[in-house]
């Protein structure tokens, strides 16, 4: 693994929602500031930022994590889902989207995305 210097950003790989994106991340950054700022992954909200809340809650490589917790650069070469990957575009509404609007599951969503991709790794543990 190469030395990784504080300040200066280093190339990150990785495949989001299907589809491989690179961004430069500071060795620090973390992951969910990683998917916000620089490949405008907006739906992944940052809460408490001590991973309790939940809202920064990510699909990493088929299991839930908490982005908050985690380091850009201990993502590159890895497969992560986020909320924006649940519907087949940006305009249609995947299965747990239209589920929570259908049955008002909603409050302020916030933490909603979060929820979306915790309730994703349990289905799929399920079927």
């Amino acid at each position: 693994m190469p030395m990784l210097r504080a300040g200066q950003r280093h190339k990150i790989t990785i495949k989001l929602n299907g589809e491989n994106r690179t961004g430069f991340a500071e060795p620090r950054m973390l992951l969910s500031d990683f998917l916000r700022h620089e490949l405008g992954a907006t739906g992944t909200h940052v809460g408490c930022e001590h991973g309790v809340c939940g809202a920064c809650t990510v699909k990493f490589e088929g299991e839930p994590v908490r982005s908050c917790l985690m380091l850009a650069i201990q993502a590159d070469g890895w497969e992560i889902e986020t909320v924006e990957g649940l519907g087949k575009d940006s305009a249609t509404l995947g299965i747990l989207q239209s589920c929570f609007r259908k049955h008002h599951a909603l409050q302020c969503g916030f933490c909603t995305a979060g929820i979306f991709d915790v309730s994703r790794c349990i289905l799929a543990r399920a079927a």
